[in-house]
């Protein structure tokens, strides 16, 4: 490949390099002191407000040619673009409920007339209230996580940042995948493209994590982009094929994130929708089901915003979308209500106790997992609060013993959920015990609000209570009269 050396200025910053090879010397960093704040008006979005989808293309995003959306042809006028865009993306709102969508940019389509096309898939979204992000991607020749041309990167984004800058709706995702970059040498390419466009509000601009979007946590920590979004991607095959749970997959985006959330968006995830998986079922060691309910139930918990990938794409397994002409239909109705459910919406199957799952009763007060004290398998062991660990003694098969009440056994031991003695005392503690069929074993689970519950014992009429209110680990638990404290109310989610 024929080296290009170029010399530009951006922002006051001279800088000297060369195509690929170079890029990293070229994104010189600049003083944190030195950064001048954006200049931008437009107000801060919540990161949990942006519920989306991305709209790719037939081939592959990473393209060195101009970039054509699924349904679009690149003889497609502004006018057939805004017209073909506004027609599916009615048709996706209405299925999916979708604010956002994600679509690419590079230097061939931005540069090109096919750009006056292009920009009508963005009028036409944000004419209809949707927000947009904009996000670059390298090319197809090269895939090294490096910008292409540092050149071209700057002048494609000098032309988008002049026609969408003021646009409340639009948002400017700077890289797609930084995996060619060291941390230091990733922040110090954002802080220059910070300086070098600061009529673009910081609170519409995403970051990526490093390697392929996959850790918030070096760019989270980055005081020069506090007011920024973070973008963030997890795949099935981001992992070794060992996270075969629900929490596992929690832990890990939760780890991945830091304590970024509030700023976080989960810009890329998905998983097969054309395959029959019912992604609200029981998960049942499936890496997919646990994928997708794993990651779904830690977005909504952490507040993050979310765009799947993808909603359209032609010949995409992981499609939720499926286009046929502008029309569309969805793929997979139970992965869709797990999307919804990262979005906020709807209860995503958390309503519904499945034979065969594992669950786990997480308090709401403390955020500890109900655990049968020290994984004993004896009969009359205490029934404590402690961190999620994963352990079996931490996991619940709930199942329907009629009248609306339920027997709750502990998986590592094949004990019941028990009031201790049969008891009606407010105070009694709580065990395990061999199941006998007695009231003092069967609970009643109401739904409080989406996946949180009070449980309610058939014999007392007491709830299951964490002692005191306390939330230290270890805590006991007991039965209590009802008064509506956090402490008596339990998110309980497959394991």
């Amino acid at each position: 490949m024929r080296r290009i050396c170029l010399l530009i200025s951006c922002a006051g910053v001279s800088i000297t390099g060369c195509k690929k090879e170079a890029v990293q010397k070229s994104a010189m960093p600049v003083k944190q002191d030195t950064l001048p704040a954006s200049i931008g008006t437009l107000p801060a979005v919540p990161a949990d407000s942006l519920k989306g989808v991305n709209w790719a293309c037939d081939g592959d995003n990473f393209s060195d040619g101009i970039l054509v959306l699924s349904g679009l042809t690149s003889s497609d006028s502004y006018s057939v673009v805004t017209t073909k865009t506004a027609v599916i993306l009615s048709g996706v709102q209405t299925n999916t409920g979708t604010n956002t969508i994600r679509i690419p940019v590079n230097y061939a389509t931005v540069s090109s007339a096919w750009w006056n096309s292009y920009t009508g898939v963005i009028d036409a979204a944000t004419s209809k209230g949707m927000n947009v992000i904009l996000g670059y991607w390298e090319g197809a020749s090269s895939k090294d996580g490096q910008i292409d041309n540092i050149t071209q990167f700057w002048s494609m984004w000098q032309i988008v940042v002049n026609k969408y800058s003021s646009n409340p709706h639009v948002f400017f995702e700077i890289f797609n995948e930084p995996h060619g970059y060291t941390l230091s040498a990733w922040t110090a390419i954002c802080a220059q493209w910070l300086s070098a466009y600061p009529s673009v509000s910081q609170t519409h601009i995403l970051i990526d994590g490093t390697s392929y979007a996959q850790d918030l946590t070096g760019v989270g920590a980055d005081n020069r982009f506090k007011n920024c979004l973070l973008s963030i991607h997890d795949y099935t095959f981001f992992s070794d094929g060992t996270l075969k749970t629900a929490a596992q997959w929690e832990s890990r985006l939760k780890g991945n994130v830091g304590g970024y959330g509030n700023r976080a968006v989960l810009t890329e995830f998905g998983d097969t929708m054309n395959s029959g998986i019912k992604y609200t079922g029981a998960i049942g060691g499936s890496v997919d089901n646990a994928y997708i309910q794993g990651l779904t139930n830690e977005v909504r918990t952490l507040g993050m915003g979310t765009v799947y990938w993808p909603g359209i794409r032609n010949g995409d397994s992981y499609a939720i979308q499926s286009l046929s002409g502008t029309a569309v239909s969805t793929t997979n109705p139970s992965g869709l209500s797990r999307l919804k459910y990262a979005w906020g919406l709807g209860t995503g199957g958390t309503d519904v106790f499945y034979s065969g799952a594992y669950y786990r009763f997480l308090n709401i007060n403390s955020s500890n997992a109900l655990d049968v004290n020290g994984a004993s398998t004896a009969s009359g062991a205490g029934i404590i609060q402690w961190p999620q660990n994963g352990g079996n003694n931490q996991q619940w098969i709930i199942t329907d013993n009629g009248g609306g009440y339920y027997k709750i056994i502990n998986r590592n031991s094949g004990d019941a959920l028990d009031v201790n003695g049969t008891s009606v005392t407010a105070g009694a503690g709580i065990i395990q015990w061999p199941w006998n069929g007695g009231n003092n074993q069967q609970w009643q689970l109401t739904s409080i609000s989406t996946d949180v519950y009070k449980v309610t014992n058939r014999n007392s009429g007491l709830v299951l209570d964490v002692n005191s209110g306390s939330t230290a680990n270890g805590a006991g638990s007991i039965q209590w009269t009802w008064s509506s404290a956090n402490n008596q109310e339990w998110q309980i989610v497959q394991q």
